[in-house]
């Protein structure tokens, strides 16, 4: 570990024992003063992925000084991401009983991809858009063009055509890298109120929401930064100024920030945004079966039904679809069906109780799995149990169907 690395540490831990043992100096307070701004530090190329800013303590003396080195070190890393964070204005129209037309009219946020004009936010902020604005931190609007979108990882990229007036493009980060308690900050346009900076901390990792399209996202961040309507879109980012996830979404009844939200991984934007880019859409890797997620609930059910299910969780496979990769694999559906209460359930089929050895339990972790551990085109094993006895099918993955 170099020097400037243990000085940037050092004054965490030190900033951390104020928070813990509250000598007098509230961290909340101090974040809300307006010091001297650090000067500005050379931001590095993304392909390296170094640290966008630095600020050097120094040897840090007191707890006061460790409190100002997070202060300035929070200011560099706003002055050197701010720029490139811009302000997404969706608009479309509706008409009105009388044949009239309708603007209507939603804003997010989005961060500069690249040096040819891509910029990343998320699927819902470009939904349905019939025009696009694209604001700059500079107050510079041009119109944006739709480039690609990705529903179920709310993700989407829009190009502009802004020429030498187009910020710095932003560095990625690894959210692999990411500890649970590590500062992060978020920058966006909250309620319209343009380049907003709030800060926090990791809250946990690996969390999995919902979609857009109703799937499953999986390596989500959970952060206490303040995320409201309008952030969606802009970057999440760790103490040196690399972008660590695409803030997304909140749990909060009021529908403001209630100190949870969530964002999606920056090693999710590695994978999908240049297909995105490439190709205009990501292409998902895909089983081809309807599948019914079992509890101690609905095994108890089908054991009263007549089926042998020695489990209490897995996948029961109701019916494959015709020439997919479960299909061709020789994955078996139901072969009778039974009614359950309400409903027609075809049982005898397989039970899917691991994917390359690791368990399986439900539909969303068998989804969170095919998302992040594999793309089309790959092999992989399935546990199955048929009849009673447990066997492993390989299947070869293919392409989700567009529609």
């Amino acid at each position: 570990m170099n020097k400037l690395s243990r000085n940037l540490q050092n004054l965490i831990v030190i900033s951390l024992m104020l928070l813990v043992v509250g000598l007098g100096c509230n961290l909340t307070n101090v974040l809300a003063f307006n010091p001297t701004p650090t000067p500005a530090i050379v931001a590095p190329t993304a392909t390296s992925a170094p640290p966008v800013v630095t600020v050097v303590p120094g040897e840090v003396g007191s707890e006061s000084e460790a409190v100002n080195a997070l202060e300035k070190q929070f200011i560099a890393v706003y002055e050197a991401v701010s720029p490139a964070v811009v302000n997404i204005t969706n608009r479309s129209y509706t008409y009105d009983m009388f044949m009239g037309t309708v603007p209507q009219e939603g804003t997010g946020s989005g961060f500069v991809y690249d040096s040819a004009g891509h910029i990343v936010t998320n699927y819902h902020v470009v939904e349905n858009a019939e025009e696009l604005v694209v604001t700059l931190a500079s107050g510079q609007a041009y119109e944006a063009k739709i480039v690609g979108v990705d529903p179920s990882n709310d993700l989407a990229v829009i190009h502009i055509d802004a020429g030498a007036n187009l910020p710095k493009p932003v560095v990625l980060g690894d959210s692999d890298q990411l500890r649970v308690g590590q500062f992060v900050l978020a920058i966006g346009n909250p309620f319209g109120l343009e380049q907003t900076l709030t800060t926090g901390v990791v809250s946990a990792l690996g969390r999995v929401i919902e979609s857009p399209d109703g799937r499953f996202i999986g390596e989500a961040i959970q952060t206490d930064a303040a995320i409201n309507p309008g952030n969606s879109g802009g970057p999440l980012l760790d103490l040196e100024g690399r972008v660590i996830g695409v803030n997304s979404q909140i749990i909060s009844p009021s529908g403001a920030s209630s100190g949870v939200g969530f964002a999606v991984s920056v090693n999710t934007v590695r994978r999908v945004v240049p297909e995105l880019i490439a190709r205009g859409y990501y292409p998902h890797p895909w089983l081809g079966a309807q599948m019914l997620t079992l509890t101690p609930a609905t095994t108890k059910v089908l054991r009263e039904a007549g089926m042998n299910v020695p489990v209490d969780s897995g996948l029961l496979v109701i019916t494959t679809v015709k020439g997919s990769p479960a299909d061709k694999a020789g994955i078996r559906g139901g072969s009778r069906v039974v009614r359950i209460g309400r409903y027609q359930v075809p049982l005898g089929g397989d039970i899917i109780t691991a994917i390359n050895g690791q368990q399986v339990k439900d539909y969303q972790g068998l989804t969170v799995y095919l998302e992040t551990k594999t793309t089309v085109g790959d092999t992989v094993n399935l546990t199955i149990i048929r009849d009673g006895v447990e066997q492993s099918i390989a299947v070869t993955l293919a392409e989700r169907p567009q529609s």
